[in-house]
């Protein structure tokens, strides 16, 4: 059935694709961190291609840390723009099949309705603005790609809001979580098997998808379901975005808009707090 390479195979998603590759044996999977897959050497990057030679490109590895990326808008702009050029522009010359990972914040939070894949997109940071610069030249380079936009990913592995609560709601009495972010969670894990079932789908339907589970939420409100299922006795306060400066801003709403990833690809899609719990169990 061909073979899978996998980049960022030890962030959350990747991870998460590693666990569920072991029910997919038809296909060849391989899972390349960044000695395997170097993002921010192009020219390696180039030969790398060549020689893991794949038939399907899951683009999960990105410069992802949001903050850090203001002071480090070359490298940003390296892995999530330049990177994915040469990756599309391998994966057309190729014939290979492309998905690639992108996020909620090519959007500027301005809107007050879940944003649809034709949105106007207009990213407030530097890490948004060089997955939307990846996004364009992935479609550019190869208008076969498939662009999966996710949102507040988290998982058993790797950083993220929901282990990052989970430590201080036992170290801590209290913690303030803003409250004026709204959005979706994502479990990596639901990810992981969506873009398994696009793979194995009859028809490859090109574009950008959005893809997070169920729900509209603040940060609060989730670290309020995170308090609740992990039974911790923390007490949570809401606070506003501007009494928690942040080097990067953030948007306001993010909502993503689900309609189109399930009836194109007939994807059923968790509340997110039925996955939430899978995290606790």
């Amino acid at each position: 059935m061909g073979k899978i390479l996998v980049t960022g195979a030890n962030g959350q998603l990747g991870s998460e694709l590693n666990v569920l590759s072991s029910e997919y044996p038809q296909y060849e999977w391989y899972f390349a961190d960044r000695t395997k897959i170097t993002l921010d050497d192009l020219e390696l990057l180039q030969v790398q291609l060549n020689e893991i030679n794949p038939d399907i490109i899951l683009n999960c590895g990105a410069y992802t840390a949001v903050d850090k990326a203001e002071a480090e808008k070359e490298l940003a702009f390296t892995v999530n723009h330049l990177a994915v050029e040469i990756i599309a522009k391998y994966a057309e010359n190729k014939k290979a099949k492309l998905i690639h990972i992108s996020t909620d914040y090519v959007f500027d939070g301005s809107s007050s309705t879940a944003l649809t894949e034709d949105a106007e997109t207009n990213p407030i940071n530097i890490y948004g603005a060089s997955k939307r610069a990846g996004e364009i030249s992935c479609l550019k380079e190869n208008s076969d790609s498939i662009i999966i936009r996710t949102s507040w990913v988290y998982s058993k592995f790797g950083n993220n809001f929901v282990k990052t609560m989970q430590r201080l709601m036992q170290e801590r009495e209290s913690i303030n979580v803003v409250n004026d972010q709204i959005g979706s969670p994502t479990h990596a894990a639901d990810l992981a098997q969506a873009i398994i079932e696009i793979i194995q789908f009859p028809n490859w339907i090109s574009g950008i998808y959005n893809y997070s589970n169920e729900g509209e939420i603040s940060w609060y409100e989730f670290a309020l379901s995170i308090k609740e299922f992990g039974g911790y006795d923390c007490q949570i306060g809401g606070i506003p975005s501007v009494s928690y400066p942040t080097p990067a801003k953030r948007p306001e709403f993010s909502l993503l808009d689900k309609k189109k990833i399930k009836e194109v690809y007939n994807l059923n899609i968790r509340d997110y707090k039925d996955s939430l719990k899978k995290m606790f169990i």
